[in-house]
């Protein structure tokens, strides 16, 4: 198996305002999701990515990044190790995940929660 392609909150600021074809994807669980998102990134839940990754779609050399709650959290890792054991080529964890990002003094962007269960 690959390895799985690491970024830095300095690349990642760097890739978000160069812009660009690449799928940046929030991949926290229901259980760990609260609502909270990078600018410019969609919610992927990590237990859904290969049914999500299916339907969109993707070439298998489409630059996937990946990431979720910080250094403590494994699921941008487990997320990028599946997508490649998927045949995914191109793919990135951002494992500082959104811990690292608001440290660093970036926004967040705050989903509404949806009211029907």
């Amino acid at each position: 198996m690959s390895e799985v392609n690491t970024i830095t909150t300095e690349e990642l600021s760097r890739k978000l305002e160069q812009g660009g074809d690449f799928h940046f994807w929030n991949v926290l669980t229901d259980e760990y999701f609260h609502g909270e998102l990078i600018p410019g990134s969609h919610r992927v839940p990590l237990d859904q990515i290969g049914r999500e990754a299916a339907a969109m779609k993707l070439e298998k050399d489409a630059l996937i990044i990946t990431y979720c709650g910080g250094p403590q959290c494994p699921q941008s890792m487990l997320a990028a190790k599946k997508l490649i054991e998927l045949g995914y080529t191109n793919v990135t964890a951002y494992e500082g995940g959104l811990e690292e990002w608001k440290d660093a003094g970036h926004e967040i962007v705050k989903l509404e929660q949806s009211a029907s269960a």
